[in-house]
This record gives structure tokens, C-alpha cells and sequence, in this order.
């Protein structure tokens, strides 16, 4: 395989403003989201698949110039662009292209917050603030809180950021690059 151009970023962790150049293009995503699946793949699958994501198609249903405008693009503009970052490898003569170990860490980026949804930092913020409220109560002596022994609000407290942090890992377990049949962001069902 012919080696894209290694220099000190490529060779250790990404910087961050290298991830968002990398992250900045929906195209790029949604290759990276395919290479993660499918590991080392070519230029032409690649192209249709990113393809048929941006145009909300089957790859059986695109047109030639769908394919070709996705094809073009990833060859001359992205794939070098993330070959010259380090995270994938492309041979531009071959035509294939495989992902490095540097996409693991993109996956931390990727944590899409849609719609109404209020992002995880922000609820955690929001749980501690109840979680205060609570022991600032029981210390106090307040009631209602006092029927309940110390125990068992520190079971329940427990038992609330557990969970909370069970449905945060399952969250991110579908956002992560290369999880499910199409990216994240694509929004299909």
C-alpha cells in the first residue's frame, strides 16, 4: 500500500482542530461511519454507500451521476484530506481505503444531540442539583424526607445515577461511528 504523507500529528493523537476538520463534512462522517463498519473496503462501495445515505436511496436506486459526484469528491477532495490527517489509509492507486486506529477517537465527538433532547453534561448537572437538594433535606431533618431511612435515600440515589448512566451508555452505543446499518444522523428507523 502507497503511505499518505506522515507527519508528527499523523503519527500521534489527533489534535482537536484536525478532528473538526475531519467532522466538519457530512460526507466525511458518513464515510468514516461505513470504513469503521466494514473495515478496509474500496473506493467504489464506499462511494455508493456514502451516496446513497446523502440522497436517502437504496444503492441499488441511484443514478450514475449520484455515484460519480460522491465518487469524485471522496477521491480528489476527502479521502486525502483524511489520509493527510491519519485516519484512514488511502491508496489513491489501488483505490482502497482502510481506517486507523485514529478512529477510535472520533467516536467521543460524535454524541448528537437532536431535536428537544438537552445534552448529558447538562442532565447530569441538573441530577446533581437533585441529588444535593435531597441530601440538603435529609440533613435538616425535612419532612417528608425523614420517613425514610438514610439508607434507603442512598440507595435511591445510587439507584438514580445508575441508571441514568446505563441509558447514557446505550445513548452513545448507538452514536458511536460504524454502529447500525446507516450514520447516526441520518435519522432513519
Amino acid at each position: 500500500m502507497e503511505p499518505g504523507p506522515v507527519s508528527a500529528e499523523s503519527t500521534s493523537e489527533l489534535s482537536e482542530e484536525e478532528v473538526f476538520e475531519v467532522l466538519s463534512h457530512r460526507r466525511r462522517r458518513y464515510a468514516l461511519h461505513y470504513l469503521v463498519e466494514s473495515g478496509e473496503t474500496q473506493l467504489g462501495d464506499l462511494a455508493e454507500h456514502v451516496a446513497a445515505w446523502e440522497n436517502d436511496k437504496g444503492v441499488e436506486q441511484l443514478s450514475t451521476g449520484e455515484r460519480k459526484r460522491v465518487y469524485c469528491a471522496l477521491q480528489q477532495s476527502h479521502l486525502p484530506k483524511m489520509d493527510a490527517a491519519g485516519v484512514v489509509e488511502f491508496d489513491k492507486r489501488r483505490g482502497t481505503i482502510d481506517p486507523s486506529e485514529a478512529v477510535e477517537e472520533l467516536d467521543i465527538y460524535m454524541d448528537v444531540v437532536k431535536g428537544d433532547e438537552i445534552p448529558w453534561s447538562k442532565y447530569y448537572v441538573g441530577l446533581s442539583a437533585v441529588g444535593a437538594a435531597l441530601v440538603g433535606a435529609l440533613w435538616l431533618d425535612a419532612y417528608p424526607f425523614v420517613l425514610l431511612s438514610d439508607t434507603a435515600w442512598a440507595v435511591f440515589l445510587t439507584t438514580m445515577f445508575g441508571v441514568s448512566a446505563l441509558v447514557h451508555h446505550y445513548h452513545a452505543q448507538k452514536t458511536k461511528l460504524g454502529v447500525g446499518k446507516t450514520p447516526p444522523e441520518t435519522d432513519r428507523k
